[in-house]
């Protein structure tokens, strides 16, 4: 991809019981596809949901040429809504974020640059709206992430994200829970494709409520982490995979950060 060409986007984000959120979110994600890209796609991944974010989902699908609706059911956890959003992509690049419009879908185009020089766009939130808890809880986990794996990122579970889709169609993932970014990042890392990272703004949350901070979403993450560094250990991506990423060498990354 060069300066002047437009990347083909798929931009998703899973939501949960979030008809507050769900239909400014996505008229946020048309306004910058229209704006950024010639050839885009915007999918809500309904997980589940018990409100009325289905119902509204499939409104919006109607309504807005490029806007497609999905829905798990049942409910299949953070991870499970991801991996349905990576498995309905169509376009070349997949960008994801959350469905709570904590993100301003405005700044991937800061993030468009840095797909000249490294396979995947892995943001840190430069100013977090988390509670202290839920940051401090964070601050631990990408510490012990680190220990086991030595990805050396600055916010592994930023939900602001672009893959080359190229990249989910070589790995099997294995999370359907919290463990997901982890994953999909040191899958990246075994396979030789190179990171690059810079600064987004978070927002805090309007309206909704948060689920991440669940004492069974985390009790879950933990039990998954320690299975899957063995699984990743054994076999980053699948069996079969050879497929080698366009701009780093097999077994080399780079990882830059972005002020």
């Amino acid at each position: 991809m060069t300066t002047t060409t437009k990347p083909s986007m798929t931009v998703f984000f899973p939501c949960y019981n979030e008809e507050e959120n769900v239909e400014r979110t996505t008229l946020a994600a048309v306004r910058a596809c229209k704006r950024l890209f010639t050839d885009w796609e915007v999918i809500i991944v309904n997980d589940g949901s018990k409100d009325r974010t289905g119902e509204i989902a499939d409104r919006l699908a109607a309504e807005i040429p490029g806007v497609r609706a999905v829905h798990n059911n049942p409910n299949r956890g953070y991870g499970g809504a991801l991996q349905r959003g990576f498995a309905e992509a169509t376009k070349d690049f997949v960008f994801y974020t959350d469905g709570d419009g904590q993100f301003d879908f405005e700044e991937m185009e800061t993030l468009l640059p840095m797909l000249e020089t490294y396979d995947i766009i892995s943001p840190y939130r430069k100013n977090r709206q988390d509670p202290l808890h839920r940051r401090m809880n964070a601050k631990c986990w990408g510490i012990l992430v680190d220990a086991l794996f030595g990805l050396g990122l600055r916010d592994i579970d930023c939900a602001f994200k672009i893959y080359p889709r190229r990249f989910l169609q070589q790995i099997d993932l294995f999370s359907e829970g919290a463990l997901i970014d982890t994953e999909m990042l040191a899958r990246a890392r075994k396979l030789g494709y190179s990171i690059g990272q810079i600064g987004v703004t978070h927002y805090p949350r309007t309206a909704g409520e948060q689920t991440g901070a669940n004492l069974r979403v985390i009790v879950r993450a933990f039990r998954e982490l320690f299975t899957l560094h063995s699984v990743i250990r054994a076999n980053p991506g699948r069996a079969a995979a050879a497929a080698t990423p366009a701009t780093a060498s097999p077994g080399r990354t780079r990882s830059v950060t972005t002020a």
